[in-house]
């Protein structure tokens, strides 16, 4: 082969390299990005008919015989809102990753929210004490705390020292729901409904004190970074017309609404700092978790079916 002809056949084989690279590139940007994306390869917490469960978003679950009507795990500790049945009380149990029970509570009211700061210290749950439901009128929630380090015990939120919008506020009506911890395991955000409308508050454990700091914010959940919030608002402030997930920065308090555009009744998690999971409820009371990207474009995917409860385990969470 003489000079030309290696000129030649380089100058070609280049040509299909580029060639090929571009195709690559042009079909592997078009494909599909997987359903799970935030939670893959992560070994997820659930509830399957209200049974703790552990699995991969693509693997196999396994279903334990624990019965929880809520559920929530972080670093090495296992909350459970035990159902309350025909012949038995509710209660919070405490279990370690290997589901060995270290505390118990007994409760009375129906299970609605429960989590577990991200130390695996606190634990917050919230109970419906009369109704079932937010869009009813009359509904009356209760909200505690349990430090599992020191064993103390907040029995509701309403004993705390309120202020609302700068001022001292105390009112018979007062309800709070959606506890989420932030890295210090003292201060936390929740929701305060008073006087017909929801406010996201400011909580610090140890002064006893709550704050309002927005209207409209219900069911908060505090980012893996501390710096935004995920949560429901109701249409119009109107729970009557469903919710809208979003997204609040907390420096700027500038709000971004994610791509999920059905009503989602339910205290967000975050998977990680761009994945935000959520269980919406079929016609036919089946439980489905889904997953929205937390930068607002996109669109929803579903995560797991016959889920609810959803949590990122603690890593040696394999009982």
């Amino acid at each position: 082969m003489n000079l030309r002809s290696r000129v030649i056949a380089l100058t070609a084989s280049a040509v299909v390299l580029v060639v090929a690279a571009v195709l690559y590139t042009v079909f592997h940007g078009a494909r599909p990005a997987p359903a799970n994306d935030g939670a893959a390869g992560r070994h997820l917490q659930l509830l399957t008919n209200g049974r703790l469960s552990y699995t991969l978003p693509a693997g196999p679950r396994k279903v334990t015989p624990v019965e929880c009507d809520r559920a929530y795990a972080a670093a090495g500790t296992v909350a459970c809102l035990r159902p309350v049945g025909a012949l038995s009380s509710g209660a919070l149990v405490v279990m370690d990753a290997r589901l060995r029970e270290r505390r118990r509570i007994p409760l009375t009211g129906f299970p609605n929210r429960l989590r577990v700061s991200a130390s695996g210290r606190m634990v917050a749950w919230t109970l419906f004490i009369d109704g079932h439901s937010y869009a009813t009128t009359g509904f009356s929630t209760q909200a505690g705390i349990l430090d599992t380090r020191s064993g103390h015990l907040v029995k509701t939120l309403e004993d705390f020292t309120i202020t609302k919008d700068g001022v001292p506020y105390r009112n018979k009506d007062v309800n709070f729901w959606g506890v989420t911890f932030t890295a210090d395991d003292n201060r936390f955000y929740a929701t305060l409904s008073t006087g017909g409308h929801r406010y996201l508050v400011q909580g610090d454990l140890a002064a006893r004190t709550i704050r309002t700091l927005a209207g409209n914010v219900e069911c908060p959940s505090l980012s893996p970074d501390g710096t935004r919030l995920a949560y429901k608002a109701a249409v119009g402030g109107d729970p009557k017309r469903g919710w809208r997930l979003s997204t609040l920065d907390l420096a700027t308090l500038r709000t971004t609404r994610l791509a999920e555009s059905r009503s989602v009744d339910d205290q967000p998690v975050w998977l990680d700092e761009r994945t935000i999971a959520y269980a919406l409820q079929l016609s036919d009371g089946t439980n489905q978790t889904w997953t929205v990207p937390a930068s607002g474009p996109g669109g929803p995917r579903l995560l797991l079916s016959n889920a609810n409860s959803v949590s990122p385990p603690p890593d040696d969470a394999s009982p």
